[in-house]
């Protein structure tokens, strides 16, 4: 199997440092820049995607007629954007991910059902053979998506299986000769299902492993005109509406061994891989989105007047554009430093991606709200945009990976190394004559943890305060970790109340630490402090706001009232009612 992009078994993370009370300031600092090239490259794409959506795309009928205008997707192909970000030797542009994610994040500022539609192709359709795939499944498929002949879909989600794709039920049994397999299952909820020719699809295969059969997950190449593959009807959903979303059959559809993607059991790894790349171009589209719905409502907030005066002139107005500002300068700087990770390489950015995602999709859905409440009775009408943002961008919660399961992964990968090095303290105890030295190495690490807390070194001076928040939340975090694995050890996997805590504190960590190094290049690269005001007030709103919801979460790894949470929920279960009735029932 290729190389895991991230390689987190091997290469270095920030956020899993941030669980061992670590700073690794060399993966943070200093912020990123575009070549100049790049730059200009990047502002000629921009530029035409700019001047043809204007010309084009009619976000509003498309959410009408649930569907994309031939021209939509022809334009589309011909501005060369469905070939973005696969290598220029199969056809496509080769751009880089701070590129591709850049340009993402225009397309969903445009229109959120275009976004899935340019995503669900490259970001997770090709990106598979473009990861893993060999030279000749490269030049046979890759060429084809690159010119927007073939449009790519990821098959993974399946009635009994969404974020446990252990479940899944789709088998492909190869053939006695071993030249193909036979792939019988469902997939649903596919993007770009009606448009694809072709797919990603994972399958259970039978194997035999110290004489037992077993059956393990593996990714196909699968042509969507294949004999036996047939599409269910089009799904009737909330947003997102000119998306071509449907279920997708496979009755006995023969696969050529030669389109097998990876090896057999590395099916898992290959989804795993391809999702934490897609998730920062769902990020970027996010924070977009959160932007272009909050400048329709900045020009309302102007000119709409009530009592005489501006509705904008009211602080409960500009407080919601103020925040909203500050987490939109959060959510780009996330995004840009992930990007820049992948780039560079060598850098295990996948709980990174994870924390970009589940940030940008919840402030794209509150912006859409907020944009809605400032609107008033007008935001609820289809007339205007407001309902339509709300709508297309509640989604983004639930694609590729929902906040929860997220949210779990960010916790329990975090919590590995700090888990292992108490297990191999736990044996140092047992035979505590010849492990004198681990025992005395850990304690002393331990009174360090407790007593040192880490610094920014790399920060500019005039941000050392919010430096010093966030280097006093990582320390806090470390200590609260170590002791909730002394507590409860492996079984810390049943505790998700206390999982999403930490989740949150490591995404609200990685975001402010993103704004340091954002805001700190802008000092330097503005001519100092004055030119950069903006940048600063954004920094000095946001790593605040989100370093005292840490703390909160700090806090409550020891004090909480989790047992009690729990007992409301398991009473309503039990009862099917979500609590006790109202007096007035009777």
């Amino acid at each position: 199997m290729a190389i895991h992009l991230a390689d987190p078994d091997h290469n270095p993370s920030f956020t899993k440092g941030v669980f061992l009370g670590e700073i690794r300031e060399s993966l943070v600092f200093p912020f990123p820049e575009l070549s100049k090239e790049e730059k200009e490259n990047l502002s000629a794409i921009l530029d035409s995607f700019r001047s043809w959506a204007k010309d084009n795309v009619d976000t509003a009928k498309q959410d009408h007629e649930g569907r994309f205008p031939e021209n939509v997707r022809t334009g589309m192909a011909e501005l060369g954007l469905m070939g973005l970000n696969i290598p220029e030797e199969y056809g496509g542009f080769g751009a880089s991910a701070m590129t591709f994610t850049r340009v993402f994040g225009e397309v969903g500022g445009t229109d959120g059902a275009l976004a899935v539609y340019f995503g669900a192709h490259q970001s997770i359709g090709s990106k598979g053979i473009t990861l893993f795939g060999t030279d000749d499944q490269k030049k046979r498929w890759l060429t084809k998506c690159a010119s927007g002949e073939l449009i790519a879909a990821f098959c993974l989600t399946e009635p009994g299986s969404g974020s446990d794709a252990q479940a899944m039920r789709t088998t492909a049994v190869p053939s006695a000769d071993g030249k193909s397999y036979t792939l019988n299952g469902q997939k649903i909820w596919i993007s770009n299902a009606g448009y694809a020719g072709v797919l990603t699809v994972f399958a259970k295969v039978p194997v035999e492993i110290d004489g037992k059969p077993k059956q393990r997950v593996t990714a196909f190449i699968v042509d969507a005109h294949a004999s036996g593959v047939s599409l269910g009807k089009i799904e009737e959903k909330m947003g997102i509406k000119a998306s071509d979303t449907r279920s997708i059959t496979f009755d006995n559809v023969k696969i050529p061994a030669e389109d097998r993607l990876g090896d057999v059991g590395h099916g898992f790894k290959i989804a795993l891989e391809i999702l934490n790349t897609g998730r920062l171009g769902l990020a970027a589209a996010s924070a977009r989105g959160a932007r272009h719905i909050l400048d329709i409502s900045l020009a309302y907030a102007k000119q709409r007047e009530q009592f005489g005066r501006p509705i904008g002139s009211f602080e409960m107005i500009q407080r919601k554009f103020a925040v909203a500002a500050a987490e939109c300068y959060a959510a780009d700087a996330a995004w840009m430093l992930t990007a820049s990770m992948m780039d560079r390489g060598g850098i295990d950015f996948s709980l990174e991606t994870a924390a970009c995602k589940v940030f940008a999709s919840e402030l794209v859905f509150r912006s859409s709200s907020d944009a809605m409440q400032i609107a008033g009775g007008i935001g609820y009408s289809k007339e205007f945009p407001y309902e339509q943002a709300l709508r297309d961008s509640r989604i983004n919660m639930i694609f590729e990976g929902t906040n929860e399961v997220l949210r779990a992964l960010i916790a329990l990968t975090g919590l590995q190394q700090p888990g292992e090095h108490l297990k191999a303290i736990g044996k140092a105890f047992r035979d505590p004559l010849r492990s004198i030295g681990a025992i005395g190495s850990f304690l002393g690490g331990r009174v360090k943890r407790q007593v040192v807390k880490p610094v920014f070194s790399q920060a500019h001076a005039a941000l050392k305060e919010e430096a010093d928040q966030i280097a006093t939340v990582i320390h806090d975090l470390a200590v609260g970790v170590e002791k909730l694995l002394i507590a409860h050890g492996k079984d810390v996997i049943e505790h998700q109340f206390q999982q999403e805590r930490m989740a949150n504190v490591a995404i609200d960590v990685y975001l402010a630490t993103a704004t340091l190094s954002r805001a700190s290049w802008a000092i330097a690269n503005k001519g100092g402090v004055k030119q950069a005001e903006a940048d600063l007030d954004n920094a000095r709103i946001f790593i605040p706001m989100a370093m005292r919801r840490a703390r909160r979460h700090v806090r409550a790894l020891e004090r909480n009232q989790d047992a009690r949470l729990k007992a409301l929920a398991e009473r309503a279960l039990e009862s099917g009612s979500l609590t006790v009735p109202t007096p007035t029932d009777g």
